[in-house]
């Protein structure tokens, strides 16, 4: 990583919930491609009550990182705010702990932000997009499904709200995050119908993406959960207005 002080580039919150088999590899490979930038960057994994070693895993890696530990499993979204509100870059990058985008692909948001958004998020369904792993069929229908009925009840333009790979400058990222109520994994769609209302530069990017069969995100428990709270984001923040 680049030695400068003074304030990171770049910061990239993890969120980790019983992680302790793929974190370390996923780390290793952040550090190598931060050791290639001529950026400073920070890292900052945060626990989400682990049952396993992930704790130890995180602390154990090498790099410039930070371990913020939860007082239990609060949620993937209270998870990645938590990070976003204590990261000091002006680049704010959330990566799922599993690297399904590999890091390098962050060099694409990047440029979209140096071109004029403030948010870039990463993009499964865009025709540039390289799946080299796709998720079992049921899976990618369900998620077809969500993102339908995501677009026709409160995101219209975005096609893919749920890829666990966004970057936010660091004034967006701080205004966003701080009005973000959901802690669950309909958090993604919460913060970019906020970003929106706000009136922030929203990008969708094609990203390279691989499946992860040790997938988090419960196949009926949790969709259930995310479509009930799609139903509450409009009218959680319907009182918001562009910042410009």
């Amino acid at each position: 990583m680049g030695s400068s002080l003074g304030k990171p580039h770049l910061s990239i919150v993890i969120p980790a919930y019983n992680e302790e088999n793929r974190l370390g590899e996923t780390l290793r490979r952040v550090a190598e491609y931060l050791d290639d930038q001529s950026f400073r960057a920070e890292v900052i994994v945060v626990d989400d009550g682990s049952t396993d070693a992930t704790v130890e895993v995180a602390r154990a890696s090498r790099g410039e990182h930070r371990v913020l530990v939860n007082d239990g499993n609060r949620g993937k979204g209270y998870s990645v705010r938590r990070g976003a509100l204590e990261a000091q870059g002006d680049l704010i990058l959330f990566s799922d702990a599993d690297l399904s985008a590999p890091i390098d692909q962050f060099d694409k948001l990047r440029r979209a932000i140096e071109d004029g958004a403030d948010v870039a998020i990463g993009s499964r369904a865009m025709p540039d997009s390289d799946i080299q792993i796709h998720q079992p069929w049921y899976r990618e229908t369900m998620g077809r499904t969500f993102n339908f009925l995501v677009r026709a009840l409160v995101i219209p333009g975005i096609s893919d709200t749920q890829c666990g790979f966004k970057a936010f400058t660091g004034a967006s990222a701080r205004e966003i995050f701080r009005r973000q109520t959901l802690p669950g994994f309909a958090f993604d769609v919460e913060i970019l119908y906020i970003a929106q209302r706000l009136g922030y530069r929203v990008r969708e990017v094609p990203v390279v993406w691989r499946d992860s069969p040790d997938t988090r995100v419960g196949a009926m428990s949790d969709s259930l959960a995310m479509f009930s709270d799609i139903i509450r984001i409009r009218a959680i923040h319907s009182r918001l207005r562009p910042l410009r």
